[in-house]
């Protein structure tokens, strides 16, 4: 139960002076939707302005404040023109004040022709003559402005300006109350960090570096506490020991042989599963490298000791790609596999159910569908999570609960994450890595390409998809925004739906699942040649005629997400080609993410180069970073203070396991606050 302390901070943001329905929906669309969030709510950036005299102390570009007095009033001719307030600084320097839309009005009144007025804003030149576009702030006297000179930005939707988030967040700031210190005091002391509230009060003033590094280090050191009170709760819990004879596994007729990391993976796996404490292991492979068998030979393992075991994918497409597979993989050892998805009902639904409560059916796949209040098991043993990053903590508790006893569970993911954002996402859990791809993969003819050239490359498209193999083509975003000059899904799939008619099929996050899962069945079953999609496929189906990969500015992804989409294809016999198409302006960091890509397929190495790329002070995006669950800690503080929070947190859990000390204590304060309550639940009282 959240502690009384904390609930002027979990008021809804509607409580707030002047916050109106209005108001609450670009908050709810930030994710503002409590004053907690508010005080979050941290500057992108701060403006720092300098008080000048005249107009000549003053640089073009350069954020200023100056005293200016308004000689004219200018509107243009047709209305839709900019209004201009011609000014005169002390020196006689003129200074054009230019606003755009409706604000002939606001400049009426705050700028009265013949009284001075500060005004604070950037100063640029448009022809011959200096101007201010939209002045942040004007005063009508100096002392107004004395608190201007250095000022947070903050991040805004539609609907909300500066001044007004700076305002909300003010009031939710006000009303934090102090809270006790669950930072161990020696640390503090040497890191030289404010208390809490100080630290966010200052993070909204100005760059205080111990501010931020003090509010990241409560976010990770939160994370790190929960995922051990998880590791120590499971720990407690009765599983059961599931000990194969090898009588099925013995019976495997595989086309190939495993690697090494695959044999050591199942090696780790099985001699878990043989414990009395349930299994909480990570499975990390990258594409292709062969995790599906390893899970397997896990299942049967758990099949040869009498139990069942379930395998939960995030989509339908995925759980019967997966259903397949197990299927054509394990038809020499007589197991009974079944498929249970939403779309099963009536009988058929109900002879799967009966088979799973009888145990007749001993490894089911599927979606949530299998962990419904319905669906009952004989014995369930082993839980199998696939894009494990789909899926939080919290929902990782609720599967363990439809076994008699804890069941094992083995998580996997395609993603390939360095190892300190590991540490960061799975620290409740063990961790096993196939590091070495299967003998005879084809590597992918990976290629660099100027999109001046994207009349060669549909041309290009053109043939290959004329040879009877499919094709995917990737943009960054949905729709074109008149402010980014970014590539488009739909303006693609209509330019290449013109070309080649119905054999074009498009796939984007905004679509309802069943359109998604239609497009997306159809390119699985050939009925379309060519899948314009987002990203929305970085993990998706297995379609081995699919040997063709176009990334549209390519530049615009991170290495970790390029490698995922290049995954794609690459997965049968035949020869497959990723075609990187660059903008013509490209970053340093760019030009060696995509020259990377050109010399490398091991996607771990890719990984740690994407996080050495991008480097501190670039807030940590989910999607290039296995799904982090950091919002406030930048990738350079992760990088550097993880581990200490790692540490701190592993010595809290031993000393006082229960939390029940007064540090104790103020840490599950902390953990309410950053809605990590789920480590709290797991503690006896709570």
């Amino acid at each position: 139960m959240r502690p009384d302390i904390l609930s002027p901070l979990f008021a809804e943001t509607d409580s707030i002076d002047g916050v109106g329905p209005k108001l609450k929906k670009p908050l709810d669309k930030l994710g503002l939707t409590r004053l907690r969030d508010l005080a979050y709510h941290l500057p992108e950036r701060f403006v720092t302005r300098h008080a000048v005299a005249n107009l000549d102390a003053a640089g073009e570009g350069e954020q200023i404040v100056v005293a200016l007095t308004p000689v004219e009033h200018r509107a243009s001719g047709t209305g839709r023109g900019p209004y201009r307030v011609l000014a005169q600084d002390e020196a006689g320097n003129i200074c054009a004040i230019t606003y755009f839309g409706r604000a002939s009005y606001t400049a009426k009144k705050q700028l009265p022709v013949g009284e001075k007025r500060w005004v604070a804003g950037r100063l640029d030149r448009y022809g011959d003559m200096l101007q201010i576009v939209h002045p942040d702030h004007v005063a009508d006297h100096s002392g107004a402005l004395a608190g201007k000179l250095t000022e947070p930005v903050y991040r805004l939707a539609e609907g909300l300006t500066q001044p007004r988030v700076a305002g909300m967040v003010a009031q939710a700031l006000e009303a934090a109350p102090e809270l006790p210190e669950w930072i161990e005091p020696g640390l503090l002391a040497r890191e030289k960090w404010p208390s809490w509230r100080d630290a966010l009060v200052l993070a909204h003033k100005g760059e205080d570096q111990a501010a931020r590094d003090r509010l990241a280090y409560d976010e990770l050191f939160a994370n790190s506490l929960a995922l051990m009170l998880v590791r120590a709760a499971n720990k407690r819990r009765k599983g059961q020991p599931l000990q194969g004879d090898g009588s099925l596994r013995d019976r495997l007729a595989l086309p190939y042989q495993l690697t090494g990391a695959q044999r050591r993976s199942i090696d780790e796996i099985t001699g878990n599963m043989a414990q009395e404490s349930p299994m909480l292991r990570l499975l990390q492979g990258d594409v292709g490298s062969g995790k599906t068998v390893v899970a397997l030979e896990a299942m049967l393992a758990a099949v040869e000791a009498g139990a069942q075991a379930a395998l939960l994918a995030p989509t339908e497409i995925l759980a019967r790609q997966h259903f397949e597979t197990l299927r054509d993989l394990a038809k020499s050892t007589g197991v009974e596999i079944a498929l249970l998805t939403g779309r099963d009902k009536g009988r058929a639904r109900e002879s799967i159910l009966m088979g799973l409560v009888d145990g007749s059916i001993q490894i089911i796949v599927g979606t949530h569908a299998i962990f419904q209040d319905t669906v009952n098991y004989r014995n369930l043993g082993l839980v199998v999570i696939d894009e494990q990053h789909r899926f939080g903590v919290s929902q990782r508790l609720l599967l363990t609960q439809k076994g008699k006893r804890t069941p094992h569970t083995l998580s996997m993911t395609a993603t390939p994450i360095p190892r300190t954002l590991t540490l960061a996402q799975y620290g409740e859990m063990e961790v096993s890595r196939l590091d070495e791809m299967p003998p005879g993969r084809q590597p992918i003819d990976t290629r660099v390409i100027s999109a001046e050239r994207i009349a060669d490359v549909v041309d290009g498209v053109e043939r290959h998809l004329a040879s009877g193999q499919q094709a995917y083509w990737v943009c960054p975003m949905v729709r074109e925004n008149e402010n980014e000059d970014m590539a488009a899904a739909e303006a693609r799939y209509a330019a290449l739906k013109h070309r080649f008619g119905n054999d074009v099929v498009l796939v984007h996050g905004q679509l309802s699942p069943e359109l998604k899962d239609a497009g997306m069945a159809r390119f699985a079953a050939g009925e379309a040649k060519l899948l314009v999609a987002t990203t929305v496929i970085e993990v998706g189906v297995d379609v081995p005629n699919a040997t063709l990969m176009v990334i549209e500015q390519a530049e615009r992804f991170g290495l970790a997400q390029l490698h995922q989409l290049r995954g794609r294809v690459g997965r049968g016999s035949e020869k497959s080609t990723c075609l990187l198409l660059r903008g013509g302006e490209l970053s340093e960091t760019g030009r060696a993410r995509l020259a990377l890509m050109r010399e490398t397929q091991d996607g771990f190495l890719l990984a740690e180069e994407d996080l050495r790329l991008r480097g501190g002070g670039e807030l940590l995006g989910t999607r290039q970073s296995g799904d982090t669950p950091f919002t406030i800690a930048t990738l350079e503080q992760i990088t550097r203070m993880l581990q200490m929070a790692n540490d701190d947190a592993r010595l809290l859990v031993e000393r006082d396991a229960a939390l029940e000390s007064a540090r104790g204590q103020a840490a599950r304060v902390l953990l309410y606050l950053l809605e990590r309550d789920w480590g709290v639940t797991l503690l006896r009282g709570g």
